[in-house]
């Protein structure tokens, strides 16, 4: 996000210390909302502004009509070797999958892989925070969600499939590489910050109310049209990824979290993956460096821009907004600042 007249910059600690402050205010209790206020803070220094600051008003709204409750936590329901299911009770979101995701990697350690599907949880906000987590700790992570139903099937008009985030994570060095994507061209967190702005999209996104194809993210929010990445292709990954959400958890699927009017109580799936129990542990880290090093050799279409590996210019980003402070819509920081009164 550039700096303009209607951008404020607030560091991360004096964020972070706001979203917790407004947390306990809702029934947090301290260590919940300290590491909650953590997500939100550093989904937002990571540049995930939707994810992060921007989303933060409408998870309390959510909290205070609520569909998400504060004190609660998730239960085992069932377990089978290295796969557990787990109800996530319509805990906050962060925190269910902040738990999710320690959990799976103890699973991970024990059986050299494991898989935990959640169900009746909330909105996880940026799905690659867990990627990262997992990650750093030296586990490969595979992870998804479904959402409310938001994209048209290829072909189709109206909205059966949720955009349904995938998350791939592996670790590199002292950080990972991640790549965190919807199943639509661009998530509706970018869309709604696009509009905010008053911003085009880089590429068009979906199609207006006539059917056009649109690079204006306000008529694509009006629709609700967006385009699948890789059109057909995206569309049955979005459909096979919610399967296996409503299959592995026993939770809601997309078109049953839709009858409700906002999205909650969806279905998520978390796979790690521990490398220290493969033969070959001793070589990955240079398989991966030289992977990445042929890649970073690629020819680049504009001699000005570096190509980069998913996750790459989070650390760039990071490192800006730590040193600068985060960048914030005004209107979104005044919002933030009322519900702290």
């Amino acid at each position: 996000m550039s700096s303009t007249p209607n951008t404020v910059f607030i560091y991360s600690a004096k964020m972070q210390a706001i979203f917790e402050a407004i947390l306990l205010k809702n029934g947090f209790e301290p260590e919940k909302a300290i590491k909650c206020a953590a997500v939100f803070a550093n989904n937002s220094i990571d540049g995930i502004y939707t994810h992060g600051v921007n989303r933060f008003p409408r998870f309390i709204k959510y909290l205070k009509e609520g569909f998400i409750k504060a004190d609660k936590v998730p239960t085992l329901i069932s377990k089978f070797g290295g796969i557990e299911q787990w109800d996530g009770n319509l805990g906050p979101g962060p925190l269910n999958a902040i738990h999710a995701t320690e959990t799976v990697m103890k699973l991970a350690q024990q059986h050299g892989i494991g898989c935990l599907a959640l169900s009746k949880t909330n909105h996880w906000m940026r799905g690659g925070t867990y990627g990262w987590q997992a990650a750093k700790a030296g586990f490969v992570f595979i992870g998804w969600t479904n959402t409310i139903a938001n994209m048209p099937a290829w072909g189709a008009t109206d909205a059966k499939l949720g955009n349904n985030p995938l998350v791939i994570a592996i670790p590199y060095k002292d950080e990972a590489i991640v790549l965190d994507m919807a199943m639509s061209q661009f998530s509706f967190g970018a869309m709604e910050l696009a509009a905010m702005k008053n911003e085009k999209l880089s590429v068009v996104g979906g199609y207006d109310k006539e059917g056009n194809l649109t690079d204006d993210p306000n008529l694509i929010l009006e629709s609700w049209r967006s385009i699948p990445v890789g059109y057909w292709k995206g569309a049955g990954l979005s459909l096979l990824l919610d399967l296996l959400a409503a299959i592995l958890s026993g939770g809601l699927s997309t078109h049953e979290v839709t009858k409700e009017k906002v999205e909650y109580g969806v279905s998520q799936v978390f796979i790690a993956i521990d490398l220290a129990k493969l033969g070959n542990h001793s070589s990955i880290s240079q398989i991966i460096e030289n992977i990445i090093n042929d890649y970073h050799s690629s020819v680049s279409i504009d001699d000005s821009k570096k190509i980069t590996f998913p996750g790459e210019r989070v650390l760039q980003t990071r490192q800006k907004n730590t040193v600068n402070g985060i960048p914030v819509l005004k209107s979104v920081w005044e919002e933030i600042l009322i519900l702290n009164e």
